[in-house]
């Protein structure tokens, strides 16, 4: 039986993980944004040679090539960084389940929740 307590506490839930998917795709958006403006600064001119596949270079495939790319202002890294904000969005979100779940004792979602979570960590870590 839900008492107006439990529903006082699920809408508080609701509004904080609403919150929680907003400022991350803002926050990731605006990352982005910076990023492809000083990518445009930096490269805006040159020619595009569309005959040749250039990949992405290799010290922007993983977290901690992307960090020094930001750390050397590159809008290249920003862009990646703000993908990886995109993309750790939902990951929060399904982490703070887990918890919102512990604190209203409901085991079943908390197991089922934590295997969500599982399975997104190890999809990200796999190749």
């Amino acid at each position: 039986m839900n008492t107006i307590g439990d529903k006082l506490a699920n809408h508080k839930m609701e509004i904080f993980i609403g919150n929680l998917l907003r400022a991350g795709v803002i926050i990731s958006a605006s990352v982005v944004f910076f990023g492809g403006i000083i990518y445009i600064f930096r490269h805006g001119f040159a020619l595009a040679n569309y005959r040749v596949f250039q990949r992405v270079p290799v010290d922007l495939c993983s977290v901690s090539g992307i960090m020094k790319s930001v750390f050397f202002f590159r809008g290249r890294g920003f862009i990646q960084l703000g993908l990886l904000l995109l993309i750790a969005t939902p990951i929060a979100r399904v982490a703070f389940s887990i918890f919102a779940f512990a604190r209203q004792r409901d085991t079943l979602y908390v197991i089922i929740t934590l295997i969500v979570l599982i399975v997104l960590i190890y999809s990200l870590l796999s190749r």
